[in-house]
């Protein structure tokens, strides 16, 4: 699937990911990637910077994580980013709508 259509919709991703609790980095990529069926499969090199813009922003906090000989750092979303979730989930519901309505009155 194209990305240029969908773009700006990332945060909404990310934060989504995070809905149900803390993911390391790799957790958060392995997750979207198997919940949209593949169709996305974001680098790390593009995750990873928005999951830190997201934490600079207030809607994400972290923290090191000993997993086993493994330190990775575990991303959850604040009360803040659960607001903003829902937010973007209003507005992405209402986009996916206005896109529905145009291409069904073709």
């Amino acid at each position: 699937m194209a990305r240029e259509p969908f773009s700006g919709h990332l945060d909404l991703v990310l934060l989504a990911a995070l809905d149900a609790g803390p993911r390391h980095g790799y957790g958060v990529i392995e997750h979207i990637r198997r919940s949209s069926g593949g169709h996305f499969d974001y680098p790390e090199g593009t995750v990873y910077p928005a999951l830190h813009r997201l934490e600079a922003d207030g809607l994400l906090r972290s923290a090191w994580s000993e997993d086993g000989a493994r330190r990775r750092r575990v991303y959850e979303m604040t009360p803040r980013g659960r607001q903003a979730l829902a937010g973007r989930r209003t507005q992405w519901e209402r986009f996916a709508q206005s896109v529905t309505a145009v291409i069904e009155s073709a």
